[in-house]
C-alpha cells in the first residue's frame, strides 16, 4: 500500500490529543467498537460529525435481522442473505455475522436497549424483503434505531468514553512507514476543542456512515456525505463493490423536485401485510416474485420503477388502509407521524411511495476482521465492504454487521496492542503539504453533484447515462483544478467545501465502477445490460486513488475477496 499523497487543502492542526484508538462515527457500529475498546483497556476517543446520537442509526426503523426465534437457525439467515447478495457475497462473511450475530444482539440488550416483547415477554419478530422467516427485532413500534442510539450513547456517556462532537475528520494521518496516525479534524463551534485539530492514534475506526447525500433524495441524514470512504481513497485504501447502491423501494413521495433526506415508510409495514399498488389500485408484484411485495429490495424497487415508466407516473402507491388506526398507531408510529405531518393519513388512504438512494452496499474493503488495506486503519458499518452484503443488502442486517464487525474490530484491536503489533508509543505523523494537493470545490457544486448522479447513475443506469455523469463530474474537477493551478486558487476552505469535494470523489469512483459493470445485478441495474452475466462479472470491483485524482480500478480473479494485506496470517477466530 502506498499514499496517494492527497489531502484535503486545510490549516494545519493546532492542538492535539493522543490514544490508543481513535473511533469516527457514532452509529451503532461506532460506538459499539468504542464499549468495545474501552472496556479492553484502551484509551479511546469518539469523534462524530454532529451530535452523538445524530447519525444515521437514529433513523433505521425496521430493526435488526438475527436467528432468535423459534424454528429459524443461522444458516436459514445464511441463505436469504445469499440470495439477496446475488451472487457477490463473501459466504464467510455472512457465516459469521449469522452465527455470531445472535449473541451480539443479547450484548446489546445487556447494554440497555429494550426491544419490543410479546404476551410471553420475548422478543416480538416481524418479516422483511427477502427474509422467509420472522427474525426482525424491533423497538418502539419503528422507532428501532432511536432505542439503541438512546442506549449507545448513554453507555459511553456512563463509561466516561472521551467524545468530540461536532467535528468533521478531514484525513487520515501516516507515519513515515506508511502506517496509520490518526486523523486531523475540525471542530465546528467552541467548546474544549476548536478549528482544525488532531487526534494521534496507531488505530483509526471509520465509522462514518454511507453517502447517501450523492443523489438529490435520499432517506440519509444530510450528514452522510461520504467522508469515511473519501478519506480512505485519500490515504491510499481500497474500496469495493461501490456501483451497489441500494435504493429503498418505499420512501415517501414529496414531489418530483423534493430534495435532501426523504421520510422513509420502512420495509416491515410490508411485512405485516401492506399492499403496492398503481393508481387504480392494482397489486403489480404479485407473479414478479415468490414473495411478492416482500421480495428483496432491488426486486421491488425495479418493479416500482418499471411500472411507474409504464403508467407515466412519477411514484405508486403503498396500501395499509386495513391496518386499522389502532395498529397503525402500535406498530408504526414514527411513520403514521410522518405521513400526517405531510399532509396524508395512511389510515384513511394510500400512501405514495418511490424508490431513494438509502444504502451504500459497498465501502472501504475490510477482512473479517475489520482491516483495511492500509496498516492501522478499520471500517465498520456501512463505509465498510466486509463481503456480507454483495450486490445488495438483505432488510435489516445493516445494523446487525455493525454490531458484529464492530465487536471483532475491538477484540483485534486489543489483541494487537496487547502483542506490540500496534506501536504501543503516540506515532508521528508526517507533516502536512504547505500547499494543497487538490482543490476544494465552491458549496454549490455539492447540488450539481447530487443532479448529475440522479439523472445518470440512480435506479436505472445505462453506457450513455454514466458516460454523460462521469463527463460531468469530471468538468466540475477540471474547472476547479485549473483554477489552482492557473491562479493558485481553491474555494475556502470550511465544513460546506469539505463536504462537496468529498462528495466528488466517492460519485467519481461509484460512476467509474458502474460503467466497467456491463450487466444487471443486485441493486446495479443497466438498461443497456438488463441480464446477469455470471461469466464475466460474478466478481468485484475494487478502486483505489492515483497520486492525480484519477481511480484506478480493478475486478478480482473471483467472487472471493484477496487478503486486505499480502501475505497477511488467515484471520483468527473470535475469542468471546
Amino acid at each position: 500500500m502506498t499514499s496517494t499523497g492527497i489531502r484535503l487543502h486545510a490549516p494545519a492542526p493546532g492542538w492535539s490529543i493522543a490514544a490508543d484508538v481513535v473511533v469516527i462515527g457514532s452509529g451503532v457500529a461506532g460506538l459499539t467498537a468504542a464499549l468495545r475498546c474501552e472496556a479492553a483497556g484502551l484509551t479511546t476517543v469518539v469523534v462524530t460529525k454532529a451530535r452523538l446520537d445524530d447519525g444515521s442509526t437514529r433513523w433505521a426503523q425496521g430493526g435488526v435481522a438475527a436467528a432468535l426465534g423459534e424454528g429459524d437457525t443461522p444458516g436459514q439467515h445464511l441463505d436469504d442473505t445469499l440470495v439477496a447478495g446475488a451472487g457477490l457475497c463473501d459466504e464467510e462473511a455472512v457465516r459469521i455475522l449469522v452465527t455470531e450475530g445472535p449473541d451480539a444482539v443479547r450484548r446489546l440488550i445487556s447494554t440497555g436497549a429494550h426491544f419490543d416483547t410479546d404476551d410471553e415477554g420475548g422478543i416480538e419478530l416481524t418479516r422483511e424483503g427477502g427474509h422467509h422467516r420472522r427474525r426482525i427485532a424491533h423497538a418502539g413500534g419503528d422507532a428501532t434505531g432511536a432505542e439503541i442510539s438512546r442506549a449507545l450513547v448513554e453507555a459511553v456517556h456512563a463509561r466516561g468514553v472521551h467524545t468530540v462532537e461536532n467535528a468533521l475528520v478531514l484525513d487520515l494521518l501516516l507515519d513515515a512507514e506508511g502506517r496509520t496516525a490518526g486523523v486531523s479534524l475540525h471542530v465546528m463551534g467552541e467548546g474544549q476543542h476548536d478549528g482544525v485539530g488532531a487526534v494521534h492514534a496507531p488505530a483509526v475506526v471509520l465509522a462514518t456512515g454511507g453517502m447517501g447525500q450523492v443523489f438529490s433524495a435520499t432517506t440519509n441524514p444530510s450528514v452522510s456525505t461520504g467522508d469515511g470512504v473519501a478519506l480512505a481513497l485519500r490515504a491510499g485504501a481500497e474500496v469495493s463493490d461501490l456501483e451497489f447502491v441500494q435504493f429503498h423501494p418505499t420512501v415517501l413521495f414529496l414531489g418530483a423536485d423534493a430534495e435532501g433526506q426523504q421520510p422513509l415508510v420502512s420495509e416491515a409495514v410490508r411485512g405485516e401485510g401492506a399492499h403496492l399498488v398503481d393508481g387504480d389500485g392494482v397489486r403489480f408484484m404479485t407473479g414478479q416474485h415468490e414473495l411478492a411485495e416482500l421480495a428483496p429490495r432491488d426486486i421491488v424497487a425495479k418493479g416500482i420503477t418499471q411500472r411507474m415508466l409504464e403508467q407515466g407516473t412519477e411514484h405508486m402507491f403503498l396500501d395499509a388502509r386495513h391496518f386499522g388506526a389502532d395498529m397503525w398507531e402500535r406498530r408504526f408510529p414514527t411513520i403514521l407521524a410522518a405521513c400526517r405531518a405531510h399532509g396524508i393519513d395512511p389510515v384513511t388512504e394510500p400512501v405514495p411511495v418511490a424508490p431513494a438512494a438509502h444504502y451504500a452496499s459497498g465501502g472501504v474493503r475490510t477482512d473479517s476482521h475489520g482491516r483495511t488495506t492500509v496498516p492501522g486503519l478499520y471500517a465498520c458499518g456501512e463505509v465498510a465492504c466486509t463481503g456480507v452484503h454483495g450486490a445488495n443488502r438483505l432488510a435489516s442486517n445493516s445494523l446487525l454487521e455493525g454490531l458484529v464487525y464492530a465487536e471483532r474490530i475491538a477484540a483485534d484491536i486489543a489483541r494487537e496492542h496487547a502483542a506490540g503489533g500496534l506501536h504501543a508509543r503516540v506515532p508521528e505523523p508526517v507533516p502536512y503539504p504547505e500547499t494543497p494537493a487538490q482543490p476544494l470545490l465552491a458549496p454549490e457544486t455539492r447540488f450539481a453533484i447530487q443532479r448529475i448522479m440522479t439523472e445518470g447513475a440512480g435506479v436505472l443506469r445505462s453506457a450513455a447515462s454514466l458516460a454523460r455523469a462521469a463527463e460531468r463530474l469530471e468538468r466540475l474537477h477540471a474547472e476547479a483544478r485549473a483554477d489552482l493551478d492557473e491562479n493558485g486558487k481553491t474555494a475556502e476552505p470550511g465544513v460546506d467545501t469539505w463536504e462537496a469535494t468529498n462528495l466528488l470523489c466517492v460519485a467519481g469512483v461509484l460512476v467509474a465502477a458502474a460503467r466497467l459493470r456491463e450487466e444487471t445485478r443486485g441493486c446495479h441495474w443497466r438498461e443497456d445490460h438488463a441480464e446477469r452475466d455470471d461469466t464475466h462479472w460474478r466478481r468485484h470491483i475494487v478502486v483505489r486513488l492515483n497520486p492525480d485524482s484519477t481511480p484506478a480500478v480493478h475486478t478480482t480473479d473471483t467472487a472471493e475477496f484477496p487478503p486486505t494485506r499480502p501475505g497477511a496470517p488467515a484471520p483468527r477466530p473470535l475469542e468471546q
